[in-house]
């Protein structure tokens, strides 16, 4: 005999607008949480001690806790457009101050991506208006930064992948600089600083840059911290 009550809830799943869907799957991913473990909200809820800073691409693609296969609770993320670290972003610079100074992770992550859009788009001369300009425009001084070594990669896939790499790295530097990283090293040499890439095609992460608690980097951005 036809099952009206499943017919009509497939109908009703099918009319949903996709912001509802979601809705509807947070529902039963929290309902399958708490049958595994009912002990899981009130943990997080009462606690967050996570032991790294996560600055990631927005790129839906690269979900940070997935990728490394951790919980809730275990990573503290920001994401922007091709994981940029700008000494003029408040957004990120207060997420990096509560990060280290408050929940004093050990370790800072900027992991780009193969194929990021963002890094692609700022090898091009397209006007993508005011704002994306000013944000892209840190990608090109970075190709500016290594031009010789760039252009001398001949495959356009190739060049992107290795501008991604550099583009990591600077932004490692660019966390180096900071007098919220460089007061943490004297004080507790602590956080160590990670530059990886995440590969679309393959899910593996590619270590490409790495500076250690207390690196010296050039003397003019050494801040005094006596």
């Amino acid at each position: 005999m036809f099952n009206f009550n499943v017919a009509n809830q497939k109908n009703s799943i099918r009319n949903m607008k996709a912001y509802e869907k979601l809705l509807l799957e947070n529902k039963g991913w929290a309902a399958e949480q708490v049958e595994k473990d009912p002990d899981f909200f009130d943990r997080l809820a009462h606690l967050q001690t996570p032991e790294f800073l996560w600055i990631g691409c927005s790129d839906s693609r690269v979900p940070a806790n997935e990728i490394t296969g951790t919980q809730p609770g275990e990573i503290f993320v920001h994401r922007n457009i091709a994981n940029l670290v700008i000494n003029t972003d408040v957004n990120l610079l207060s997420v990096l101050e509560y990060a280290v100074v408050h929940l004093k992770v050990r370790h800072v992550i900027v992991c780009g991506h193969y194929g990021c859009g963002g890094v692609k788009a700022a090898t091009t001369t397209t006007d993508y208006k005011q704002v994306l300009n000013m944000w892209l425009r840190n990608i090109k001084d970075v190709y500016r930064l290594h031009r010789e070594e760039l252009d001398a990669i001949p495959v356009e896939e190739q060049r992107l992948d290795r501008l991604t790499e550099l583009n990591v790295q600077e932004q490692v530097m660019n966390l180096a600089k900071t007098s919220i990283i460089q007061k943490a090293w004297a004080d507790r040499r602590a956080p160590h600083l990670h530059g990886w890439v995440y590969g679309l095609k393959d899910g593996i992460i590619k270590p490409v840059f790495e500076m250690q608690a207390g690196t010296h980097i050039d003397p003019l951005y050494e801040y005094d911290m006596s």
